[in-house]
C-alpha cells in the first residue's frame, strides 16, 4: 500500500559543459602556450575537453563504498605527506565523528521502527486482596496471586509498519550520505589548506632569493657610487626595491604560520608545525584530469544521495499516513496462572487464559488523518522540489569546475611563458648594466617584473589546483 518510493528524474537531460569564454583567436594562442610548455617540460599538466559528456541518469546511483572511506585523493596529487595528512583528519576530526554518532542513533531508530513486525511480549506479576459483592449475595473476600505472559500484536495488514520501516531506512541511508559529505569536505579542505601552506613556502623561497638577488645589485650599485659612476639617487632606488621582497617575506611567514594553523585544526590537533612533501610545481606537473569526465558521477554526489534519500524517505511517510486511515487488525492474548497464593501457583490448578481479535475502524477523528495525510503528501513534494534544487546546482558547480580547471590550466601556461621571457630579460639587463651599457632603470624594471610574474605564477599554480580539488568535490569525490 502506499505510493512508491521510486525516484524519477527530476531534469531533463542534461550535459555537464566547461565553458572556454574566449574567441578562438584566443583560444588558439593559449593552446599553442600550452603545448609548447609541455613539450619543454615534460609537463603532464592536465586536459580537459570542453564538454564533460554523459547526463545524470533516470536514477540516482548508489555509492558503494562505506560510509567513511577516504576519497582517492592520492591518485590525483600524489603525495605521500599530504595522504597522511588526509588520513590523520579523517580519523581525528571531531564533526567527523559527530556525524558518524549519528549513524548508530538513526540505526537504532531504525531497529525500533522494525520491531513493531513483530509480537509484543510482556512476563506480569500480580497479589491482591479482593472484597466483592454480587447482587444480593454477602461479599466475598478471597486473596489472588497471578502470574501472566501477555502478548499483543498489529498485524500489519495495509503496510503501515513496512512502511514506515523504509522510512526509518532512507532516514539511515541520508546520515550515512551525511558522514560522506562531512569526508569530502574535510579531505577538500585539509588539501586546499595544504596548498595554501605550500603556496606560502613558495611564495616565501621566491622572495627570499629575490632579496639576495636585490642586495647583490645593491652592494653592486654601492660600488659604482663610490668609483663616481652613478649617483646617489640611483642608490637609494636600489635599497628601495630591497625593502619590497623583504616585506613579501614577513607577510607570507605569517599567512604560513596562520595555514599551519588551520591545518593543525582539521587535523584534530593543537597549533604544531605541518610536515611538508612534494613542491607546489611538482605537484602541478603530476595532476591529471581526463579528457572527458562522464556527467552521470553527480548522482553519487553525497549532497544528491541525501535529498533522494529524504524524498524517498517522505514518500514512504504518506503510505504511513494512508494507511492509519484504514482498519486496525490486532490480536491480543494472555497466559498464566491465578490461585490464592504464590505456593500454589504451578500446581496445575489455576491456569488461565485469554485470546482476542479485534478490528478497529477510524469513524471520526474530526480531519485529523486526512489532513495528517495531506500533510505528508506536502512534505513529500517539498523534499521533491529540493531533490530537483540540488541536482540543479550540482549541474550548476560541476559545469563551473570543470570551467575553472580549463582556464587556470591556460593561465598557468601564459603566466609560465611570461616568467621565462622576464627571466632572460633580467640576465640581460644585469649584464649590460655591469658592463655599463644600460642604466639602472632597466635593471630595476626587469627585476620588478620577474618578482611580479615569479609571484603570479606560484599564485596561479596554486588556484590552477584548487580548481582540480573543487572539481573533485563537484563530482562528489573524483571522476573513476
Amino acid at each position: 500500500m502506499g505510493p512508491s518510493t521510486r525516484v524519477d528524474p527530476v531534469v531533463p537531460a542534461v550535459s555537464v559543459r566547461a565553458s572556454s569564454g574566449t574567441s578562438a583567436e584566443t583560444r588558439g594562442f593559449l593552446d599553442s602556450l600550452r603545448t609548447a610548455r609541455s613539450r619543454e617540460a615534460g609537463d603532464s599538466t592536465a586536459r580537459i575537453t570542453s564538454n564533460i559528456t554523459s547526463q545524470l541518469p533516470a536514477q540516482s546511483l548508489g555509492i558503494e563504498r562505506s560510509a567513511t572511506e577516504m576519497p582517492s585523493w592520492t591518485e590525483i596529487l600524489r603525495d605521500s605527506v599530504l595522504e597522511s595528512l588526509i588520513r590523520l583528519a579523517v580519523n581525528n576530526n571531531r564533526n567527523l565523528r559527530v556525524a558518524q554518532q549519528r549513524i548508530n542513533e538513526f540505526r537504532a531508530l531504525h531497529g525500533v521502527a522494525a520491531s513493531r513486525f513483530f509480537p509484543q511480549i510482556n512476563a506480569g506479576s500480580t497479589v491482591a486482596s479482593n472484597k466483592i459483592a454480587l447482587a444480593a449475595s454477602a461479599p466475598i473476600e478471597f486473596d489472588a496471586a497471578r502470574v501472566t505472559t501477555d502478548l499483543a500484536w498489529e498485524l500489519d495488514f495495509w503496510g503501515r509498519t513496512r512502511r514506515a520501516t523504509q522510512a526509518a531506512g532512507f532516514d539511515l541511508a541520508g546520515r550515512e550520505d551525511d558522514v560522506r559529505a562531512v569526508t569530502l569536505s574535510l579531505v577538500s579542505d585539509v588539501v586546499s589548506a595544504y596548498l595554501q601552506l605550500r603556496e606560502a613556502d613558495a611564495i616565501i623561497a621566491i622572495a627570499e632569493q629575490t632579496l639576495v638577488s636585490r642586495e647583490a645589485t645593491l652592494q653592486l650599485a654601492r660600488r659604482r657610487f663610490e668609483q663616481g659612476l652613478i649617483s646617489e639617487l640611483d642608490v637609494r632606488q636600489f635599497e628601495a626595491t630591497v625593502a619590497d621582497p623583504a616585506a613579501r617575506v614577513a607577510d607570507y611567514a605569517r599567512q604560513r604560520t596562520e595555514w599551519e594553523n588551520a591545518l593543525s585544526l582539521l587535523l584534530g590537533t593543537s597549533p604544531q608545525s605541518i610536515p611538508r612533501g612534494r613542491l607546489l610545481s611538482d605537484i602541478v606537473r603530476t595532476v591529471d584530469v581526463p579528457d572527458t569526465i562522464p556527467g552521470d558521477l553527480l548522482a553519487r554526489r553525497p549532497d544528491v544521495l541525501r535529498a533522494q534519500h529524504d524524498f524517498q524517505a517522505a514518500t514512504a511517510r504518506v503510505g504511513v499516513a494512508q494507511a492509519a486511515r484504514l482498519p486496525a487488525i490486532t490480536v491480543a492474548g494472555q497466559y498464566g496462572a491465578q490461585r490464592p497464593s504464590y505456593g500454589q501457583l504451578f500446581d496445575g490448578r489455576g491456569e488461565i487464559y485469554t485470546l482476542q481479535a479485534g478490528v478497529s475502524i477510524p469513524l471520526f477523528t474530526g480531519g485529523r488523518l486526512s489532513n495528517e495525510q495531506k500533510a505528508a503528501r506536502a512534505r513529500a513534494e517539498q523534499s521533491r522540489n529540493v531533490y530537483e534544487q540540488v541536482v540543479l546546482v550540482a549541474l550548476r558547480e560541476a559545469s563551473d569546475a570543470a570551467t575553472g580547471v580549463k582556464l587556470r590550466r591556460d593561465q598557468l601556461a601564459a603566466q609560465q611563458t611570461q616568467e621565462r621571457a622576464l627571466q632572460a630579460a633580467y640576465a640581460i639587463a644585469e649584464r649590460r648594466y655591469a658592463s655599463g651599457i644600460s642604466s639602472y632603470l632597466e635593471v630595476l624594471d626587469a627585476q620588478r617584473g620577474l618578482f611580479t610574474a615569479q609571484l603570479t605564477r606560484v599564485q596561479v599554480e596554486r588556484q590552477y589546483l584548487a580548481a582540480t580539488v573543487q572539481l573533485f568535490r563537484a563530482l562528489g569525490g573524483g571522476w573513476e
